[in-house]
């Protein structure tokens, strides 16, 4: 499965993606406010069930049912009940590996955003960095080793019931898949678990963990090229343990439908990568104090037009709206003086324009990097009154220099290789 990590993300890249699913990683953009059906909080995380999870749920019941129908073919149409238990619980083994992260999360004071299901397996939204290669091995891989246990669990659960039975099918498909996850996990490039684990040690190596990123990302592309072309080889060769004979042409198709959909997840895992690497290499260049506008206190009753009067005098580009003993009360907004015609400016009250100051709009001007863009995330608003640690107004930081000035960091040359 993989960790999503979102340590300095505001909103556009996503995080140094960690292992994937049964297969592979699902994508790595959150989706909607909470991302699915909420399925519970187990250790106060909560679970989310993602749409694309009934799709995979579906597909899995039906090929599934198939080898049923093959193994025990007195079960009829009831094969498809019992195929939809297999999907169940596939996924709440899923979410086994996914709580392992969770918890090394936790014990390493890492907070989770959410656990989510989805197509491909599942996701833990990580939202902070480890501090040392060390943790970084063991978040990493605590995941593939909660698959082995599993698959251990099923085998042992296996040799208590006749292999020709329900119970024996269900077991015995329990304890392959979980070996594939684990397998498939441990694998030596972003954004997989092994991937993770590989970063680990070129970080301890090198004391550098952009470097780990970004042999462990270019690991992971190599990776996504193999799988391209080998998995269909494999498979068209008897390879995989299928004889040849029974390999037809929608075979044939599918699994290079799968081999292209899983190669382009590893290789856009890896690219994430690489770009949240390039992040937070630049990340202390986003300073509050070195992004906010120059203001000009205005009382609440000033018309708009003397507002930015004195604020062009001053050499100001921000309004705060300010009461009778000087406290600020509100940020005039850009986008709603912008929408002010020019003749109607002497008519309008800097208040009409304001929005309401509350204290998470409140920003020490000392404030930078994964500080800064926490901050603004705990409290989304387009403008921010920066204040020096004596309550003095220093200035309006606008949402929109963070992010232009986020983009241009991005595209200045770094140690980072394009993704």
């Amino acid at each position: 499965m993989k960790e999503d990590d979102t340590s300095g993300e505001r909103d556009r890249p996503r995080a140094d993606a960690g292992a994937t699913g049964p297969g592979a990683p699902a994508a790595q953009r959150r989706s909607g406010p909470g991302g699915g059906i909420l399925m519970g909080r187990p250790f106060g995380v909560p679970v989310y069930v993602a749409p694309s999870w009934f799709v995979v749920a579906a597909l899995i019941t039906w090929v599934f049912g198939g080898q049923l129908d093959r193994v025990l073919p007195e079960l009829g149409g009831a094969r498809y009940l019992v195929s939809l238990f297999f999907a169940v619980a596939f996924y709440a083994s899923v979410l086994v590996h996914e709580l392992a992260h969770t918890v090394a999360a936790l014990r390493f004071k890492l907070p989770v955003r959410r656990i989510q299901l989805q197509f491909f397996g599942g996701v833990s939204e990580i939202e902070k960095e480890t501090e040392t290669p060390g943790r970084e091995f063991v978040l990493a891989f605590v995941g593939p080793l909660l698959s082995l246990v599993l698959a251990g669990v099923f085998y042992l659960g296996l040799s208590a019931v006749d292999p020709g039975t329900v119970p024996g099918v269900l077991l015995a498909g329990l304890m392959i898949s979980n070996l594939i996850v684990a397998a498939f996990n441990l694998l030596p490039g972003l954004p997989l678990d092994g991937g993770r684990m590989l970063r680990a040690v070129v970080w301890k190596i090198s004391g550098k963990p952009m470097t780990g990123t970004i042999a462990a990302a270019w690991v992971g592309r190599a990776l996504a090229v193999a799988v391209l072309i080998g998995l269909p080889l494999l498979t068209h060769t008897g390879a995989l343990g299928n004889a040849t004979e029974d390999i037809g042409g929608m075979e044939t198709v599918t699994d290079a439908l799968l081999a292209a959909i899983l190669a382009a997840i590893i290789w856009t895992g890896a690219g994430n990568s690489l770009r949240m690497a390039r992040l937070r290499e630049h990340l202390p260049e986003l300073a509050a104090r070195a992004l906010t506008r120059r203001a000009v206190p205005v009382e609440a009753e000033t018309p708009l037009s003397e507002a930015l009067r004195r604020a062009n005098g001053a050499g100001a580009r921000a309004l705060v709206v300010v009461d009778g003993q000087g406290e600020p009360t509100g940020i005039v907004r850009e986008a709603a003086i912008v929408g002010v015609p020019e003749h109607r400016r002497p008519w309008v009250a800097v208040s009409g324009l304001a929005q309401d100051l509350t204290d998470g709009m409140k920003v020490p001007a000392e404030l930078a990097g994964e500080a800064l863009l926490d901050r603004l995330r705990a409290a989304p608003a387009t403008e921010y009154l920066v204040v020096e640690e004596t309550g003095e107004i220093y200035g309006v930081l606008s949402t929109a220099d963070v992010e232009r000035a986020f983009v241009a960091a991005m595209a200045r040359p770094g140690s980072t290789p394009p993704a």
